[in-house]
């Protein structure tokens, strides 16, 4: 039978409540398999496991309830191995590296962090930082709209003044949000975002982190900020050595969202 893999803890971490249930249907009893001063919380993989809303769920429930108790290094969804041996042979091979980031991820929570522009504000900012788009904006104008070249040059000249604006912007808003945080980490590029960040935040300073999202509203009201979390530290688990040699079922995506 292949395990499923939701984090890894300590091995004093405290027993998780009676009968919680995972990923499958019916969901399958979460269990404890210890090796040394490490622990993984893991119940049997269900077959066909897709990340179904249901199952996510589920996944990021047992995090939550495991992490409410003691600190765990978080796997993202669909992490299966061979089997309960696959696992703890794991545990013994990367145990300095699993206790190293249990101590430095101890109390830390993660906030992913994602911002794209509000479209008219943006405009605004191209058109008064820009003097050759707004001399030719005027002409087309006075043009009656002015010829299908110059609509598309100007079309052309906005979009690039765009998009140079995203990279300063993504910039600006990790200026004002790092110095609430202990670490960064900068999340693959999506069609519609032009920043997508996670930041790991001690637990006990959450309220400097979340008043510092609300100055950079403040500052940059061109932008659309929006956070999720917090979150269990997915991002700071650093993948490759502290994932099992597992599969990833169904291509599945982090926890992060």
């Amino acid at each position: 039978m292949s395990t499923y893999v939701y984090g890894i803890t300590a091995s004093t971490h405290p027993s998780l409540p009676e009968g919680m249930g995972g990923v499958g249907d019916p969901p399958r009893p979460v269990r404890i398999l210890r090796e040394g001063e490490l622990a993984a919380v893991v119940s049997d993989a269900p077959e066909g496991l897709r990340p179904k809303r249901k199952d996510l769920l589920a996944h990021q429930n047992v995090l939550g309830e495991t992490g409410a108790a003691g600190c765990v290094l978080p796997m993202r969804f669909g992490i299966v191995a061979p089997d309960d041996r696959a696992v703890t042979g794991v545990l013994a091979e990367r145990a300095e590296h699993y206790r190293e980031r249990l101590r430095a991820l101890d109390g830390r929570v993660e906030y992913n962090v994602k911002a794209n522009h509000v479209e008219e504000a943006v405009l605004h900012h191209v058109m008064a930082e820009n003097a050759e788009i707004r001399a030719l904006a005027e002409a087309n104008r006075k043009a009656g709209g002015g010829s299908y070249e110059d609509k598309i040059r100007l079309g052309e000249m906005v979009a690039g003044a765009v998009q140079a604006r995203e990279a300063e912007d993504a910039a600006a808003l990790r200026r004002v949000l790092e110095p609430a945080t202990e670490a960064v980490s900068t999340g693959p590029e999506s069609t519609g975002w032009l920043a997508n960040m996670s930041f790991l935040v001690d637990r006990a300073s959450a309220e400097r982190f979340l008043a510092a999202v609300e100055q950079a509203r403040r500052d940059l009201p061109h932008l659309e900020v929006r956070v999720n979390g917090p979150l269990p530290p997915y991002s700071f688990v650093e993948p490759g050595p502290a994932e099992p040699a597992a599969t990833a079922a169904g291509g599945a995506g982090t926890g992060a969202g």
